[in-house]
């Protein structure tokens, strides 16, 4: 046996090579970079070929191959006799043989190698590790030397096990060790060291406050070596400092109109008795809770407070129309539907912004425009001022006026160019069509007129936790269809995956789509179409009949304007009975909503 110099380039692979198996790429790319940086620490076993000059490798080809890569001219080779099997069973030994070092001996060895003056980035290089795992394994390092011993022995926690373990002190291993420490030949119970070690973490990605906050709570950040490479993984054990500091920068932060609240059971915030929650885009009047989640991170919430509501008078049971119509509600076999009320009004609010959204950019040809317009004020939310003068009721309100006033020029006349034009419909439609369920609802033409824009498009993510918290299991396994989601035993576990897979994909219900139902829609058209209306009521012949059509089935024009310009008379035919009419029709309307409030009647917008 000798040592000598050779050429790898002038070795020959042995045929007789117990590992005929090709490496792995990585394997071949960590041997190569270990080479590059401390050479070939083992040499080679060669001997001399038989019937020639040459020299065959007996063990050692990968340590060739990788030196031949790394452009080495020579290496250390070690020169035995050629055995009579032509090292078959050398190689046999010396591959099956072979224990790899143990992880302990691996955290200690790194160890030594930093206090001989290695640095972590030298040691990664040489190892072809990440540094981020050079100072997990010297964390790892400065466990219990008990634990380590009973590791050693081939009792290895998990990661998620040596987490928690790792980052307490000596003295707390040492409390927790001697509660569990196992007897001879039983494996320890780590997942109870763990739990007796883990502490709740705050995590700075989760902080609002700045450095200033933090000085003044005395909060220092630890290195979670444990997290995820591309996230920041700074966290606190001081938990109740953490919060304070929380605490301290939302009131700094407060917007006007703005309050902080607390947490129910349920963890949602505790919003002021009888406020409804936007979940859409905010309005000017509305309010914003701010709160501390479960986790610690600042969140804040909109919501609108209830307008103080006028007192309604008695209404007279034996009146017509007295009676109480709301609608009987069957309690009988109740079923949770598939959209609960809270996920009706989410989509109410999703609707209404992805409506004015598409309002305000979407392309809308004139004449389209035009007729969302008769559409917007055929809402049932929408009123208008009358200016009969047989009427003693006046509706509405004045918020359409700020639109109309940029219609008229100086000399009082209306003077426009039609890009104005366009801006004033927009706008108007913008604060007439909603599609909210509360007293601002139009009805069915909000859905018609964003179908017809395709406001579907601008509708947000509806795959949330939030949202999908508020569909039914049917309901909630139908969104998995046609997706890479297999339905869960558990709901919750179900809504989880929705929610992680829409996170990369926009989703939105059926039930949130504009495109109003068909049956709805049918009964919409056969209830406001000509002669489909309350207006049957009244008679074909009366004093009306014959003025409406003519004998070719149109209005009489002459007639029509002979209507308008003759003055009223009370006794009249013709003028009485019109504003008998109209009077009758508004006395009906009060009688359908069961109430003589013309606010509540109509429905007018609020301001």
């Amino acid at each position: 046996m000798q040592l000598m110099k050779v050429d790898p380039r002038a070795l020959k692979d042995n045929p007789d090579n117990t590992r005929q198996s090709q490496s792995t790429p990585q394997a071949d790319a960590l041997l190569l970079a270990t080479i590059k940086a401390v050479g070939v620490i083992q040499p080679p076993v060669i001997f001399a070929e038989a019937g020639g000059n040459g020299y065959v490798i007996e063990a050692g080809h990968r340590r060739t191959r990788m030196a031949i890569a790394a452009g080495i001219e020579e290496i250390d080779v070690i020169v035995v006799e050629a055995a009579n099997d032509n090292g078959a069973m050398r190689s046999m030994i010396e591959n099956v043989a072979r224990e790899p070092l143990n992880p302990v001996d691996q955290w200690r060895g790194i160890e030594r190698l930093v206090a001989l003056g290695w640095t972590e980035e030298a040691i990664a290089i040489a190892l072809a590790l990440p540094v981020r795992q050079i100072r997990k394994l010297r964390l790892l390092a400065n466990v219990l030397p008990a634990m380590l011993d009973h590791m050693a022995k081939g009792d290895m926690p998990s990661e998620q096990q040596l987490r928690p373990i790792s980052a307490a002190s000596l003295d707390e291993q040492k409390e927790v060790w001697k509660a569990h420490k196992p007897k001879k030949s039983e494996t320890a119970s780590w997942w109870a060291i763990a739990n007796g070690l883990t502490k709740t973490r705050m995590f700075a990605r989760d902080a609002s406050f700045g450095d200033d906050l933090r000085r003044a709570y005395g909060i220092e950040w630890a290195e979670d070596v444990f997290g995820p490479a591309d996230e920041d993984n700074r966290y606190t054990t001081n938990v109740e400092a953490f919060l304070g500091a929380q605490q301290e920068w939302m009131s700094s932060n407060l917007p006007k109109e703005g309050s902080i609240v607390e947490l129910n059971n349920w963890g949602q915030p505790q919003l002021p008795p009888k406020a409804e929650r936007i979940y859409g885009k905010p309005g000017k009047g509305d309010c914003t809770a701010m709160y501390l989640d479960r986790e610690g991170k600042v969140q804040s919430a909109h919501f609108r407070l209830p307008e103080i509501k006028k007192a309604k008078r008695k209404v007279d049971p034996t009146a017509p129309g007295g009676e109480d119509t709301n609608e009987a509600i069957d309690v009988a076999g109740k079923t949770r539907p598939d959209v609960t009320r809270n996920g009706l009004d989410m989509i109410g609010d999703f609707r209404t912004d992805a409506l004015h959204e598409a309002l305000a950019r979407a392309p809308i040809e004139d004449d389209t425009l035009l007729a969302l317009l008769v559409l917007a004020f055929a809402g049932q939310n929408v009123s208008v001022d009358s200016g009969s003068e047989t009427s003693n009721h006046l509706y509405g309100s004045k918020r359409f006026a700020r639109h109309a006033v940029r219609l008229i020029g100086e000399s009082g006349k209306l003077q426009f160019d039609t890009d104005t034009l366009r801006v004033v419909a927009r706008s108007t439609l913008i604060d007439a069509l909603s599609a909210r369920t509360n007293r601002t609802d139009s009805g069915i033409v909000a859905r018609i007129a964003g179908d017809a824009i395709g406001a579907d498009t601008y509708l947000p993510n509806m795959g949330t936790e939030q949202f999908l918290a508020c569909l039914s299991r049917p309901a909630l396994e139908a969104s998995c269809g046609g997706r890479s989601v297999a339905p869960r035993p558990r709901v919750r576990d179900t809504r989880a995956a929705l929610v992680e897979h829409f996170k990369e994909e926009r989703f939105v219900h059926p039930s949130g789509l504009f495109a109003p139902d068909d049956v709805k829609m049918s009964e919409w058209l056969a209830k406001n179409t000509e002669h489909g209306g309350d207006d049957d009521d009244a008679p074909a012949d009366g004093p009306m009949g014959g003025i409406e059509d003519g004998a070719d089935g149109e209005s009489d024009p002459s007639i029509e304007a002979e209507l308008v310009d003759k003055p009223h008379d009370p006794e009249g035919e013709v003028g009485g009975n019109a504003a008998d009419t109209e009077l009758e029709e508004l006395d009906e309307a009060d009688a359908d909503t069961g109430t003589e409030d013309p606010d509540t009647a109509y429905g007018i917008a609020a301001e």
